[in-house]
């Protein structure tokens, strides 16, 4: 089990002081991702944040996987490789993020975890949510 799957955040979302999540863990044991206490909770903060990314003006895979994984940390390039492929969207398109989430939510969770564990009612129960 991967440490995203474990913490129930398969989009290894980093912890922030301050920000606390809907369906975030009372008890956090893991001092650099939040742990929540479902995954459902966990997928739909990966929405959320894409959501933000948008309102922002970041409207392409590129721009939005380079802010998610920045390349001090990843190796963006690929990141963006993979997320594309599987979105079927050249990185530099303009796209907007709600049209191709479920694949997005995916190609993210595949791409953290080497797997996508969750079910399609899960990750359309997390869409729903945010």
């Amino acid at each position: 089990m991967t440490r995203g799957e474990r913490n129930n955040n398969p989009g290894n979302i980093r912890t922030v002081a301050g920000t606390v999540w809907q369906g975030q863990s009372p008890t956090q044991t893991d001092d650099a991702f939040v742990q929540f206490i479902d995954p459902v909770y966990g997928i739909r903060a990966i929405v959320k944040i894409f959501g933000s990314y948008e309102r922002e003006g970041l409207n392409t895979l590129s721009e939005a996987i380079d802010r998610w994984a920045p390349p001090n940390e990843n190796n963006s390039a690929a990141y963006v490789t993979a997320v594309c492929g599987q979105c079927n969207i050249s990185p530099d398109t303009v796209v907007d993020f709600s049209s191709i989430m479920p694949q997005l939510v995916r190609a993210i969770i595949q791409h953290e975890n080497g797997e996508v564990i969750y079910s399609t009612q899960q990750i359309s129960d997390a869409i729903s949510l945010s």
